[in-house]
């Protein structure tokens, strides 16, 4: 019998030769199309964390150029992540209509475009603009690219593969903000931006040459409808809304703490230079050995322990960054960064899933 008949001698349909085929589909590590799809998502995530964090070590000149109150400096990262969080809930089931790589591909070039616009803009308010349409656009890369992976790699390698997506995140988030602190005080804040920027759309382009094509995504279409019910049971559970409390009050209690930390040490008596402050984004390095040390503690002990022992951690190191040392602060700034991860860490594992209907 022929791969194209059926065990009644039937031709095979097209559906048929997809179910025969598809399970030597997944992508396997060690094929060439593994790594292209690890270096493909690992430079998306990569770029994407440092489009959004790139403005935080230059806050201060931002300041200083247009008149602002570290506040309102501020706003310039704060509107960024809050679009992409909102963002969020429309780029996923935006992927599930029109495909995964068409959504990632757009959003990395739309970010990396608007980052350029944004060095060319004479007010603030154009600025923010940008900064949010920015935060928008990388809603598309941070919803889709685990599906993706999910889809697309052997179930047996998906956690590695998405292990290196995650630690391009990481080493986005902290490469953006050292290239901006640096290239300020070297050069001006324009010329870092855009410097990122233009890295980001290589990233974009190179993105778009070498993913391949998902071979595993069936498009759905849009329901509006369905969108808010699923978000409405999220909400329903007892258990969520309190986990989304946490994760908002750490993750902004230290993204704070990285906003003001450079106008504190810029002044007497300690005039650091710009590209000292951004050299503080080296602190995010200890945070890749603490979180697999984070969940082996949490098996161990359980995650009530570890999270309040952490964050108890935490709250001693901020307030010991209120002394006048400048080696306590910087010590301080890393223990934050190293033990963050443990309560986030917490918060994934043994979680029940959400009921639906």
């Amino acid at each position: 019998m022929s791969r194209t008949t059926t065990v009644d001698g039937a031709p095979a349909s097209d559906t048929d030769k997809q179910s025969i085929s598809q399970p030597n589909q997944f992508i396997k590590r060690g094929t060439p199309q593994f790594m292209r799809v690890t270096l493909a998502l690992f430079s998306a995530g990569l770029a994407t964390f440092a489009l959004l964090y790139c403005v935080q070590p230059i806050l201060p000149v931002l300041s200083q150029e247009f008149g602002l109150t570290p506040a309102n400096s501020s706003i310039s990262l704060s509107i960024s992540t809050a679009m992409l969080a909102i963002g969020l809930l429309f780029t996923g089931p935006l992927s599930d209509a029109i495909g995964r790589k068409p959504v990632m591909v757009t959003a990395l070039l739309l970010a990396s475009i608007c980052t350029l616009l944004s060095t060319m803009m004479t007010s603030w308010h154009g600025i923010l603009i940008m900064r949010a349409l920015i935060g928008l656009s990388l809603s598309g890369v941070a919803a889709v690219g685990m599906t993706y992976l999910s889809e697309e790699i052997h179930p047996s390698f998906v956690a590695f593969s998405m292990g290196l997506y995650i630690s391009g995140n990481s080493i986005g988030g902290m490469s953006g903000r050292l290239i901006s602190g640096v290239f300020t005080d070297f050069f001006n804040w324009r010329i870092a931006l855009a410097a990122i920027g233009y890295f980001a759309l290589a990233s974009a382009l190179m993105f778009w040459k070498i993913l391949p094509e998902s071979r595993h995504f069936r498009p759905t279409s849009l329901r509006p409808k369905s969108l808010f019910i699923n978000f409405r049971l999220h909400w329903r559970d007892r258990g969520l809304p309190l986990l989304f409390a946490e994760g908002f009050l750490l993750m902004g209690s230290f993204v704070t703490l990285f906003n003001y930390i450079g106008y504190r040490l810029m002044l007497s008596p300690w005039h650091v230079s710009q590209a000292v402050v951004g050299l503080l984004s080296l602190a995010y390095l200890t945070g890749t050995w603490s979180s697999p040390k984070a969940g082996t503690m949490t098996t161990r002990y359980g995650r009530g322990p570890v999270m309040l022992f952490s964050t108890g951690v935490m709250l001693f190191g901020l307030l010991m960054t209120l002394f006048s040392s400048l080696w306590l602060i910087c010590r301080n700034v890393t223990l934050l960064s190293r033990i963050l991860r443990s309560p986030l860490s917490c918060q994934q594992l043994d979680r029940p899933p959400c009921k639906t209907r």
